[in-house]
């Protein structure tokens, strides 16, 4: 944060606190060579802090931390700062004074966004029991049919299957897929779970795939239909697996 406003940092620093997460205060501006460093996931910057220099300052942290989000939090602006701001690369821009949560919520989604944009590294799919998992695809097939999961449930999977059998937290899974602190009594987890286990039971009904852990979480563990609770091999991933018939469907 690059801000110098006392009242409003020592609220936001009690919510940061709060939610786990770590984070560093400027008064005033910083090069942005050491930002660079400083391997940020997001950026809250008040303009007026900058001084004069503040355009050129935001048009380089953009320019050179492409994946950083850059919230512009500041008072007093009109609607063509506001547009010249959001056209030099910030991702939001905020009218001060402002509540916390918003703010908080706003860089969640930067964030959020940010990440969704980074391209994954190049794997083979994830095969789990008779389904396979296609990260380039966002997309999960069993036999070459596409269980047309939703974004949000296709990350859900991939966070579940990737842990390797280990038992996820709720609010972890929340952190992972949403991108923020679940608020106390959402139930938005077991929801997605409900969907995405209605959906492999359609495609794959001969296995069970998402285990609960009443009070703590979920396990991805696939197991046929009769097996024993003990573990099984862990999901594989297929390096150089030949075309799919998911691959042929969609090419």
């Amino acid at each position: 944060m690059i801000d110098d406003d006392s009242g409003f940092l020592r609220v936001l620093a009690r919510r940061f606190d709060a939610a786990g997460w770590e984070y560093r205060v400027h008064g005033s501006s910083v090069p942005v060579e050491e930002l660079v460093a400083m391997k940020l996931n997001a950026l809250l910057v008040d303009l007026a802090v900058v001084g004069p220099h503040a355009w050129e300052f935001l048009e380089r942290v953009c320019s050179m931390l492409p994946d950083l989000g850059v919230v512009v939090c500041t008072q007093g602006s009109t609607v063509a700062q506001r547009v010249r701001g959001l056209r030099l690369g910030a991702d939001d821009w905020v009218a001060k004074p402002s509540h916390p949560e918003e703010v908080m919520a706003r860089i969640e989604a930067v964030v959020r966004r940010r990440r969704r944009g980074q391209p994954k590294p190049e794997t083979g799919p994830l095969v789990a029991g008779e389904i396979e998992i296609r990260a380039d695809q966002f997309q999960a097939f069993v036999s070459g049919r596409s269980l047309s999961l939703t974004r949000r449930e296709f990350e859900l999977l991939e966070v579940l299957a990737e842990a390797n059998g280990r038992v996820i937290e709720r609010e972890d899974i929340y952190q992972r897929v949403w991108g923020y602190a679940m608020a106390h009594g959402d139930r938005s987890v077991d929801v997605f779970v409900r969907k995405l286990r209605s959906k492999l039971q359609s495609h794959s009904p001969h296995w069970h795939y998402i285990h609960t852990h009443f009070g703590v979480g979920y396990r991805f563990d696939p197991k046929p239909e009769g097996a024993p609770d003990t573990e099984i091999a862990a999901p594989r991933r297929d390096e150089a697996a030949a075309p799919s018939e998911a691959e042929q469907l969609t090419s």
